[in-house]
């Protein structure tokens, strides 16, 4: 069964699609609706429930712009709290009138007869519409290890984004593979309660203090009556975040020495033993993997119930992991707290544009590659959300998310205005924009500074971050060049 075609098709109802619903309904007349396989809104807030998940930005950048919470309980808020905050802004905006829940899309076909994106569900039923707007996030996939004998482990595994809450953790031996932003937050809850709790350590992070704490009753009462109160200290920690990029984006030593300092006095404070304080120094720039934040990650470390493997990985047994000294390392459990598969999320779902070719094969053969991080030629009337080079690598990505809702919905007027039923982004603009973002991330701590991190491809371009300020996002997104689109008008 077909309905008739929608104006606009969100997939994905996590902060992406949250930000794109806000402005699609400022669209007099727009019929739009939102798309989401899970039973309930999220996203990335849905599906991480391991103990001690939180935000690594603060609560009050880490939010909509349009949609201020002045009742945050801390500086940093937790997954709970997070997801709470999201579920009451779904509420104010009247997201429920667009969303249909529990409704999965198997591929997207563009079909150029009746200029449509044409969506095949899982129930076997078949949508259309006249744009179609990718939220489904990068964040979203687990990525697992491929370690010989994973497969003949005894005992359960888990990811942290798949965290099974049944798992019993008083009194077990627990594995866990990786040190990255999940983990330093899992580690810490894990010790205490489990028996033992050994982590594989392949790259120690940096690690900066995190000034967290909660927020006082009065500064509570203050943002509730003023939200301009609010809006200055949004600002405030938004200046904060921008002043980092400068040295991230440019690699400047003088910033870079002053993030680096602030680092290694945090290791040395939390952490006396010499030869553990070794093992947990970063050899690459700091910035070059995402510069992580945590009081509790380094005095976990330092427990008797936990230890700290550095040793590669050579095998794993049924009931132990064996390092390459040949070190066995008895376990009841494995965690994996190594992240997502950032490079192929955006085109797990098959979406076909007008050669006929998918948006995974194109990128296999030629890169990750849009637009603005949003467009990309041979595929009109598709817009991406965190798409290439569309990411952040300093401050909230919830910025940039609102950024892009407001370019997509611009696009979409602008077509309307036109009375255009075609919008695609030409090829010449998509190359100097691809050309652009290698030169300037060529210049950045996150191509140059001495690590192998998810941002980088294969080819070890860095496909995922954006290369400058938050700031040059917001106003690149502000218009529309209609000069890098070729518009094809309806027939009067």
């Amino acid at each position: 069964m077909t309905e008739a075609a929608w104006d606009a098709i969100v997939v994905g109802a996590g902060f992406g699609g949250l930000a794109m619903a806000q402005e699609l309904r400022r669209i007099r007349g727009l019929r739009f609706l939102v798309l989401e396989k899970a039973r309930r809104l999220g996203g990335t807030w849905r599906d991480n429930t391991y103990p001690g998940c939180a935000c690594d930005i603060p609560s009050h950048l880490y939010s909509l712009s349009f949609a201020p919470n002045p009742a945050w309980s801390r500086m940093f808020a937790s997954q709970p709290e997070i997801l709470s905050y999201m579920d009451e802004v779904a509420r104010t905006i009247g997201l429920e009138a667009h969303l249909r829940l529990g409704v999965t899309a198997l591929a997207a076909d563009w079909d150029a007869a009746h200029s449509l994106w044409r969506l095949t569900l899982d129930d076997g039923s078949t949508l259309a519409a006249r744009n179609l707007i990718s939220a489904m996030g990068p964040l979203h996939h687990p990525a697992y290890p491929d370690i010989p004998g994973l497969a003949g482990f005894a005992g359960p595994t888990v990811h942290t984004a798949k965290w099974d809450h049944t798992l019993p953790i008083a009194g077990r031996s627990i594995g866990v593979i990786g040190t990255g932003a999940s983990a330093i937050q899992l580690v810490p809850e894990l010790a205490k309660t489990a028996g033992q709790v050994v982590v594989f350590q392949r790259t120690p992070p940096w690690i900066a203090p995190k000034f967290d704490r909660p927020i006082k009753d009065d500064e509570r009462r203050t943002f509730a009556r003023n939200r301009w109160a609010q809006r200055y200290f949004r600002g405030q920690l938004w200046w904060a975040h921008e002043k980092r990029a400068v040295g991230f984006t440019s690699q400047d030593p003088k910033i870079v020495a002053q993030t680096e300092r602030l680092c290694r006095k945090h290791l040395q404070k939390q952490v006396k033993d010499e030869a553990l304080r070794a093992k947990l120094t970063p050899s690459y720039t700091v910035g070059c993997k995402r510069l992580l934040i945590s009081n509790d990650w380094y005095p976990a470390l330092q427990r008797p119930n936990v230890a700290l493997i550095t040793t590669p990985i050579q095998h794993i047994e049924p009931h132990a992991v064996l390092d390459t000294n040949g070190a066995a390392h008895p376990l009841d459990m494995l965690v994996f707290g190594t992240g997502f598969d950032a490079q192929g999320a955006l085109s797990r779902v098959p979406i076909t544009g007008t050669d006929g070719i998918s948006l995974q094969t194109l990128w296999d053969e030629q890169g990750r590659s849009a637009y603005l991080g949003t467009a990309v030629s041979g595929f009109p009337n598709l817009f991406l959300m965190t798409g290439p080079n569309a990411g952040s690598g300093h401050t909230s990505q919830v910025f940039m998310l609102e950024a892009q809702a407001h370019y997509i919905a611009r696009a979409i007027a602008t077509m309307r205005s036109r009375r255009a039923t075609r919008m695609e982004i030409r090829p010449e603009a998509q190359a100097r924009f691809r050309t652009e973002m290698e030169d300037r991330l060529g210049h950045s701590v996150w191509q140059g500074g001495g690590c192998q991190s998810w941002y980088l491809d294969r080819k070890g371009r860095n496909t995922v971050l954006w290369p400058s300020l938050s700031i040059d996002f917001w106003w690149r997104t502000r218009r529309v060049r209609h000069r890098d689109y070729a518009f094809t008008a309806s027939p009067s």
